[in-house]
């Protein structure tokens, strides 16, 4: 078992919004990492406190993850940080080794993972 992280930022706090960010990350890391439906655990999701229009988990859920466990949490607030964020933690249950896992940081969120060497910023 390993976990995949990701986040995405979206321009406005509205319900369409963050559900069309979550289900752009979700399929990105989907897509990326190989996986398939039966290789995830559960997702725990993380939002900035200017996100409250809708918990990222209802996305998940329109995506078909109707028996995966998904929790939402608020993210911690931190003076000065990234704003409009929701944060991702895949659990998955595969074979990938840990070098060949691609995190995934869109948006404006690719500046929290300067360090990763692929490429991550997307629009």
């Amino acid at each position: 078992m390993y976990t995949i992280r990701g986040a995405i930022t979206v321009k406005q706090n509205k319900k369409e919004l963050i559900s069309e960010a979550v289900k752009v990350l979700i399929n990105k890391i989907i897509k990326t990492n190989k996986l398939k439906d039966e290789d995830i655990i559960s997702f725990i999701f993380s939002t900035t406190e200017d996100l409250n229009r809708v918990y990222p988990g209802q996305a998940v859920r329109e995506l078909g993850f109707t028996k995966t466990s998904i929790m939402c949490l608020q993210e911690m607030f931190v003076k000065d940080s990234l704003k409009k964020c929701i944060r991702v933690m895949v659990f998955v249950n595969n074979n990938l080794k840990k070098d060949e896992i691609k995190h995934i940081y869109l948006k404006k969120a690719a500046d929290l993972r300067k360090d990763l060497n692929y490429p991550l910023k997307e629009e």
